[in-house]
């Protein structure tokens, strides 16, 4: 049970400005009674009720984390009274919303449509004028940090560089040169923000017996990937991860700026461009190689792997390796069957 105090209110407005609502604002998501939702919907509170109890007897949505009690006060009689109203969440409203047959149902399903579509083929929806009116300045710069580390993951990075890069009077991109030129930036970027090489990060700190692997994060579910292994950034903590983050994301937008210049420019000229980057913003320089090649972190990250796959199948249940052995025959008679 929330008591009104603990909560903020929010006032939807529909889009033809007739219908205002106080929606309940609390834990990150919204909240509404059924006859607020009967409002927004222009529909009787036992057409509500109806919905939300096929939502959930069709196990859509789980009670247990979609409802929650608050105590509120209502003018009964000329008193006021203090009662506990079942309120419903953002998931619950939203179902409700694809299930009702009205005007204000059509509205609702357009605009999530619309949202939606933008956030499956972007991969984002954002509300631009709350943002830009100050919006929550907490979820904004949540939002800054996960564009810059999106930025800085490698495969990104790696393509907005060589983009850069391709306008050079110099640039091959079938020249060993240039296809090591993405491996000096990225070193000098690890060694500014931790004073490692990439590689050296991989082989001092890849372990086969640790958690997985000794890495903080990696794009597989459950356990890393081999393609995860020999990726430098997944085994940075926390603040060398932020660090990182920000000095490519600074340097991108320095570079794209010098780039718009339209100046000719050598490959060299976009190394001695890294090193003013990064000396004015005091971070120290790579001068040399690094005490550990590419091929020597990438061989040790094998065999590390190796060491991990034969302990996490070591330590599997029964029912777990059941289940794989389960999979692996349905992949079988799957490739019998194309055959």
């Amino acid at each position: 049970m929330s008591d009104i105090k603990t909560s903020e209110f929010l006032l939807y407005v529909s889009e033809d400005g007739e219908l205002k609502i106080d929606v309940r604002l609390l834990d990150e998501t919204v909240w509404l009674t059924q006859k607020q939702m009967a409002e927004m919907f222009q529909k009787n509170v036992s057409t509500i009720n109806e919905h939300i109890k096929n939502v959930f007897d069709e196990g859509e949505l789980d009670q247990n984390s979609t409802i929650r009690n608050f105590r509120i006060v209502q003018q009964e009689g000329g008193r006021s009274i203090e009662r506990e109203v079942q309120h419903y969440n953002l998931d619950v409203i939203i179902s409700v919303g694809y299930r009702v047959k009205s005007n204000r149902g059509t509205q609702f399903r357009i605009w999530a449509t619309k949202v939606l579509r933008e956030y499956i083929v972007k991969g984002f929806a954002m509300d631009d004028a709350r943002l830009k009116n100050g919006g929550n300045n907490q979820y904004f710069d949540e939002l800054l940090a996960r564009i810059r580390d999106i930025r800085a993951s490698e495969k990104l990075f790696y393509q907005k560089v060589l983009e850069i890069y391709a306008t050079s009077i110099d640039y091959d991109p079938k020249e060993a040169e240039s296809q090591k030129f993405f491996q000096t930036v990225q070193n000098k970027m690890h060694w500014a923000a931790h004073g490692h090489t990439a590689a050296e990060v991989v082989f001092s700190r890849v372990d086969g017996t640790k958690p997985n692997m000794g890495m903080t994060s990696f794009s597989g579910d459950g356990h890393p990937k081999s393609k995860d292994i020999a990726v430098a950034k997944n085994y940075l903590q926390e603040k060398e991860i932020d660090v990182l983050n920000r000095l490519v994301s600074m340097y991108l937008d320095f570079a794209e700026l010098q780039a718009l210049n339209g100046t000719s420019m050598y490959m060299k000229d976009w190394v001695a461009k890294l090193d003013k980057f990064l000396v004015a913003s005091d971070r120290e320089l790579l001068t040399h190689a690094g005490k550990i090649s590419k091929l020597e972190a990438k061989q040790k990250a094998q065999l590390e792997y190796a060491v991990y796959k034969k302990q996490y199948i070591d330590y599997q249940t029964p029912v777990e390796k059941h289940f794989q052995e389960a999979i692996k025959d349905v992949v079988k008679i799957a490739k019998q069957r194309k055959k």
